[in-house]
């Protein structure tokens, strides 16, 4: 058996780490900045542990045993016992150069991992058993994910001479992105939805924000993606009933008079068309959080083998924030930005896109040309969103089974190429579609021009408005 391995038989883990963070510099450098004090359950240990932590972090330097003595000899919080027992570990840590330093960091960062989890167990039954009043029940989710995702990243930036080469593999690096069955959607976000990413569709009462989750979900499964749809708004049956209508190219009303045997065929159909899974969870309006969300996706992982490709949560504004309960005493641009900056973090965590929506403003509702300014309750939502666009409706466009959409952030792609654009629109059926080139808005400068005559978006009251304010421009 090999000497270092005699050396770990005859002590611990605990006091290897203390050992080796006084006498290793390339290992304290490594470990150090993810070791925790609580990690250690001796109080003993943890006292070193924590002398170790404040003088490297004050001197830029490793401690030596005189300096740690001298150190403990100033505490006030030590009896004479304690400080002996102290004393008595720091005399024991010895240098050991024969322990592999691969090993060394790959058994600390174990032992971080399995500490990090048993805190996190004994807090959540503290909080089950209301030992803890300063957390609820609701936290321990997010205590739990915090634990598991303990690990050793030692990636400190990008180096921007040195990391050349892997910058210029990015930008060959074709990114995966969930494409819309809308051209001028996957036009203004070269090629649809990228992981890590909140989308946001910003409309008034009844224009069509749902509709518009509903048929992009439809789309996303009909190319064989699972997709998870949260809805805070409607009933579980209510947007599987638009998803049915979509997909089955049947309108709502007639929908409710199919006999059971087509619908049965039509189901069969889909099952056959496709690989994906949908799944529509309901939760009641402003009682759900990111950690709701993130519990969901882990249960559905165990329950059902269920991995989403993309989220879609309607509506973020009706979503709860897991850092302010009950919005106690926030105004709601905090509140609403914090419910935004959460979800815009579980779609980092998951490497998952999130398409969600929000209200326009009263004054929003009304105009043909909807702003950032017309977010309703927070102007922090666009500052977190990647992508946000605003879906407009007016009575001449209802006339014309369109719709006109405006981009209002994009970080995927100029936002002034094909800034306004308009997109068909079947209420009956909930479905969107592309519509022919002469019946698109351009009006802006940067829009591609391939129509023919007049457009009739352009003969629209939004068609005028644009007119008029192109007039004013400089």
């Amino acid at each position: 058996m090999n000497k270092w391995r005699l050396v770990i038989l005859h002590t611990t883990i605990e006091k290897t780490i203390l050992a080796n963070l006084i006498h290793n510099e390339q290992y304290t450098r490594k470990v150090l900045p993810f070791i925790k004090g609580d990690y250690f359950s001796d109080r003993t240990e943890r006292t070193v542990f924590e002398e170790i932590q404040k003088f490297v972090d004050k001197y830029n330097d490793l401690p030596n045993q005189n300096a740690l003595e001298v150190e403990l000899d100033s505490r006030k919080d030590l009896n004479e016992d304690d400080y002996k027992r102290v004393l008595s570990v720091v005399k024991e840590l010895q240098k050991d150069d024969n322990v592999i330093f691969d090993w060394l960091v790959e058994t600390t960062e174990d032992f971080c991992k399995d500490k990090a989890v048993y805190n996190a167990i004994v807090d959540g039954i503290n909080i089950i058993e209301g030992k803890d009043r300063n957390r609820d029940v609701g936290s321990i989710p997010s205590i739990l994910t915090d634990a598991l995702a303990v690990g050793f990243d030692n990636h400190v930036g990008h180096d921007y001479l040195l990391d050349a080469e892997s910058r210029f593999q990015y930008y060959h690096k074709v990114e995966e992105k969930i494409p819309f069955d809308l051209d001028f959607f996957n036009r203004i976000t070269k090629g649809g939805l990228p992981p890590k990413t909140l989308n946001i569709a910003l409309a008034g009462t009844g224009v069509g924000k749902s509709l518009f989750m509903c048929h992009v979900a439809a789309n996303c499964l009909s190319q064989g993606r699972n997709v998870l749809y949260i809805t805070l708004e409607m009933a579980e049956e209510r947007i599987a009933e638009r998803i049915d209508a979509n997909l089955m190219n049947i309108s709502m009303e007639d929908l409710h008079d199919l006999p059971k045997q087509m619908f049965d065929n039509q189901i069969e159909k889909i099952i056959k068309s496709t690989s994906g899974k949908l799944i529509v969870k309901e939760y009641p309006t402003a009682s759900a959080n990111s950690a709701h969300f993130r519990g969901l996706i882990k249960e559905l992982a165990i329950k059902k083998s269920f991995k989403p490709d993309i989220i879609f949560i309607d509506y973020l504004n009706i979503c709860a924030s897991s850092r302010f309960k009950g919005a106690t005493n926030v105004n709601s641009y905090m509140y609403i930005k914090s419910v935004a900056e959460e979800l815009r973090g579980l779609a980092v965590e998951t490497n998952l896109p999130i398409m969600s929506a929000t209200q326009t403003t009263r004054s929003g509702f009304v105009s043909t040309d909807i702003g950032l300014e017309d977010t309703s309750e927070s102007f922090g939502l666009p500052a977190t969103a990647d992508f946000m666009f605003a879906l407009i409706s007016t009575e001449e466009l209802d006339n014309l089974n369109q719709i006109a959409v405006k981009q209002l952030k994009n970080r995927y792609n100029d936002p002034t190429m094909n800034k306004r654009f308009v997109i068909g629109i079947d209420r009956a059926k909930m479905r969107l579609f592309d519509v022919a080139p002469d019946q698109q808005n351009i009006s802006d400068a940067n829009q591609v021009e391939d129509s023919f005559a007049e457009p009739v978006f352009d003969r629209t009251g939004f068609g005028e408005d644009m007119d008029v304010m192109k007039d004013f421009k400089v």
